[in-house]
């Protein structure tokens, strides 16, 4: 066979693969085409925090009054939503409530994180297609709301007892927060679960809004509650081999407490029983939304 013929039956051969590919199924890919576009499925639950409560707020001052709205009420612009303008985020649903309690309640109406995680299941929001979740959960369970009022509003004895009341619960929320993240764990397998702690509300050294020593109490019942949410997180790994990842942020909100001079924490100068008090305000909520986007690997997360 001479050199030409052979030259002749190249186009022929190449064309036969191309038909064998055709009926395949296989498509050609140019060179240096890029690869598919890969996202980060995006999931929230919990309470007030991911909920976005005082992002409404700038500094110490509220940009419009706070409208509940059961079963769930919810504020724009609070971390969840700026995680979703990272690139490659896709936020899916964010389902944080206002007020949220980590089991099912039966006297305030608001939808618990439990309710929650089974109302995304169901919607089929959180799924083995989800990549990332966050959340925020406990301090309802632990009374927080007590201990502020009691502290605030009572006397020396009402504020302790109030901080003890709140310790002799964790046990309980430690083991809710198990139950919640096995139950994320098990609708998406592949998910990571991140737990974003609370921040400390008092700064010792700041205004004297309230006794320093009541600051300190409620500061050592922010350790605890940090404390058993990391506990938990832990366990929820060993038990279910979740990828549940702690989250501390008092060392970012250290100088930034409620009673300093630049709060990322708000509280209402004229009304003490104000519901966005000790949430982030506008700052606080960017410093959450950084303290998540750190503590995770993007690039890692997303798939195709």
């Amino acid at each position: 066979m001479t050199l030409p013929a052979v030259r002749r039956r190249r186009p022929a051969f190449a064309a036969g693969l191309a038909t064998v590919a055709m009926a395949l199924g296989f498509t050609a890919i140019p060179a240096g085409a890029a690869p598919p576009p890969r996202d980060v499925d995006y999931v929230a639950v919990g309470d007030s925090y991911t909920a976005g409560t005082g992002a409404d707020t700038i500094g110490t001052t509220a940009t419009g009054p706070f409208v509940p709205t059961l079963p769930c009420t919810q504020t724009a612009n609070g971390y969840v939503d700026k995680v979703d303008l990272a690139t490659p985020v896709v936020l899916v649903k964010n389902a944080a409530c206002h007020g949220a309690l980590l089991a099912d309640p039966t006297w305030d109406g608001v939808t618990s994180v439990e309710d929650q995680i089974a109302q995304l299941t169901l919607g089929g929001k959180l799924s083995k297609d989800t990549e990332l979740v966050s959340m925020t959960a406990g301090a309802n369970d632990a009374g927080v709301s007590n201990v502020l009022f009691n502290c605030i509003a009572g006397s020396p004895d009402d504020c302790s007892g109030a901080v003890l009341a709140s310790q002799l619960a964790l046990p309980q929320v430690r083991a809710n927060l198990i139950d919640a993240f096995a139950a994320i764990h098990s609708q998406a397998p592949r998910a990571r679960i991140v737990i974003l702690g609370y921040a400390r509300l008092f700064n010792t050294a700041g205004f004297p809004v309230i006794p320093v020593d009541r600051q300190g109490l409620i500061n050592a019942g922010t350790v605890g509650l940090n404390t058993t949410i990391a506990s938990a997180a832990a366990e929820a790994n060993t038990l279910y081999g979740a990828q549940v990842q702690y989250v501390d942020v008092t060392a970012r909100f250290a100088g930034h407490e409620v009673n300093t001079l630049s709060p990322w924490l708000f509280l209402s100068q004229v009304d003490p029983f104000e519901p966005r008090n000790f949430h982030p305000n506008q700052a606080g909520h960017v410093q959450y939304a950084e303290a998540l986007l750190a503590s995770v690997n993007l690039k890692q997360l997303a798939r195709p």
